[in-house]
């Protein structure tokens, strides 16, 4: 009789089991590891070499577009350019020279044309001699001949003015590549050179960011990357500050899979967020977890319970009729918690419970509570 009790106990009393109920909009997750980083990035420097006479930016700082970074002693470039702006004025004063010149020619073109004219006409009439009538058509032809000259004179000083106005913009031009201004609203990360070093041409002086342009690089495994969208919430948990959450949404997802580590890369922006924001450390690691979707209602075991998992279906217990059975479900989406969702197979109630006593056919109840 104690033998028959005891296996009635273990083996054949009816048992209460945990089950689950239906949850209603869950949100699907996938976790991501990634880094903040910044879209755009400019190393700018100077387009000449120089030596640093003033640094008027450092690194942390907010500057705008135009405003001056740094200087380069420019005494040489300015001696230049003023003697480029002395051959301008006097390439005007030649030109100037040379037009006055020109109308003088064609006054005294027209003078001998007309004077030519008059004897060619009178000497047919006998009144002037041939060789008065000679002389006026040789002058004329020697006033077409100066005025011709100063036309080419008005012509080169032309030129010449043009050639030391495009001198004096050249030498201009240079005077301001001796101030390193910035490109766009940016925040300074980083400053190379100090005050009365020597910058090489190219050489970048300081690193720039569009602090609009932050965001943060996340790697997804691929096999849970699929529904991945643009424009999808995420939050994003810095290393620094573990205990605060950031809401970002996705800008943009990579074409292209990581093909090593098999994982997509994701980005994700605080629209919110302002300079001194604390997503500004480049290169500080972030937890991203991305909303995919919410499901409004459905059944969710963990995983734990699930046997014979293939990837789309496993096996868990139910409680059916008030006896337990093993069942072939269909499975979703997984959770960030350890949860996965039954999409089609229940017959009764998901049990989800730890003990060791489940068998086929066993009697069993829901547990008060579950």
């Amino acid at each position: 009789m104690l033998a028959g009790g005891g296996y009635y106990w273990r083996v054949m009393r009816e048992i209460p089991v945990r089950t689950v109920a239906p949850r209603q909009n869950v949100e699907v997750r996938v976790f991501g590891i990634g880094t903040i980083e910044a879209q755009l990035v400019s190393r700018v420097g100077f387009q000449i070499a120089g030596k640093l006479i003033a640094v008027e930016a450092d690194q942390g700082d907010i500057v705008k577009a135009g405003a001056l970074l740094a200087r380069l002693d420019d005494d040489a470039q300015r001696a230049k350019l003023r003697k480029s702006e002395a051959t301008q004025q006097q390439a005007a004063a030649n030109l100037a020279k040379t037009q006055a010149q020109r109308a003088r020619a064609e006054v005294t073109y027209q003078q001998k044309k007309s004077v030519n004219l008059r004897r060619q006409t009178l000497v047919g009439r006998g009144s002037v001699s041939e060789e008065a009538a000679e002389d006026a058509k040789a002058a004329e032809e020697i006033a077409l001949g100066d005025a011709r000259i100063i036309e080419a004179d008005t012509r080169i000083a032309a030129v010449l003015q043009d050639d030391a106005a495009s001198q004096r913009q050249i030498d201009a031009v240079v005077l301001a590549q001796h101030e390193l201004r910035a490109p766009f609203d940016a925040r300074v990360i980083a400053r190379s050179k100090e005050l009365g070093g020597i910058a090489n041409a190219g050489e970048a002086v300081f690193t720039l960011i569009a602090p609009d342009s932050i965001w943060v690089r996340a790697h997804v495994d691929e096999a849970l990357a699929g529904g991945l969208n643009i424009g999808q919430p995420a939050f994003v948990r810095l290393r620094s500050e573990p205990n605060r959450t950031f809401e970002t949404e996705v800008v943009r997802i990579d074409q292209e899979n990581d093909r090593l580590t098999e994982e997509r890369r994701v980005y994700v922006r605080c629209r919110v967020c302002n300079p001194e924001h604390q997503i500004r450390y480049l290169g500080e690691q972030a937890e991203v977890e991305i909303v995919k979707k919410t499901i409004p209602d459905g059944v969710f075991v963990p995983f734990k319970f699930v046997e014979g998992f293939d990837g789309r279906s496993g096996t868990i217990w139910m409680l059916q009729n008030g006896r337990l059975a093993r069942q072939r479900v269909t499975l979703g989406e997984r959770l960030l918690d350890g949860l996965i969702q039954i999409t089609s197979g229940i017959e009764g109630q998901v049990v989800a419970d730890d003990r060791t006593g489940l068998r086929e056919g066993r009697a069993a109840r829901p547990r008060d509570g579950s």
